[in-house]
């Protein structure tokens, strides 16, 4: 699907934004600013589709955590997982696609096929955990302070 001989610096493609927004949802407001003017390179991946986010000439940035995952089925019916990542900073690091037969993509993905598996908020998953303010001033054992061992 991608040509990966050369690796030049490009603006995100329409299909990428609406990913992004589609793994995102409203957290997506965060990186706005920054997705209008942001330059990203086709990584070699053989195919899969994964972009890296371009930092500036004067900024080094390393891969930190994923914060959001998402799969989907690709045209020849081969599962697809997705994660877009940041760096320390918590600036865009990557949307890594991963083809599970390390075949090339046959057809880039459409935001309604995503199945969006984890949103991660902080160092706490939105699907999975409650931040910790939602906890906050709860006694053990719950709001009446039942012992669930009792």
């Amino acid at each position: 699907m991608l040509d990966e001989s050369q690796h030049p610096s490009r603006q995100l493609r329409d299909e990428e934004k609406a990913v992004l927004a589609a793994l995102l949802g409203t957290r997506i407001e965060i990186f706005n600013q920054r997705l209008k003017s942001c330059a990203v390179e086709d990584m070699a991946d053989g195919g899969m589709g994964s972009i890296r986010f371009l930092q500036g000439p004067d900024e080094s940035c390393a891969f930190d955590k994923a914060v959001a995952e998402a799969e989907y089925v690709d045209a020849d019916g081969v599962l697809v997982s997705i994660a877009l990542n940041i760096d320390q900073r918590g600036n865009l690091f990557e949307l890594d696609f991963w083809k599970v037969d390390f075949s090339p993509l046959r057809e880039y993905p459409r935001p309604e096929l995503l199945i969006v598996k984890r949103v991660y908020s902080g160092d706490a998953q939105t699907s999975d955990k409650k931040s910790p303010a939602d906890t906050k001033g709860t006694p053990p054992g719950g709001p009446n302070g039942e012992d669930p061992n009792d």
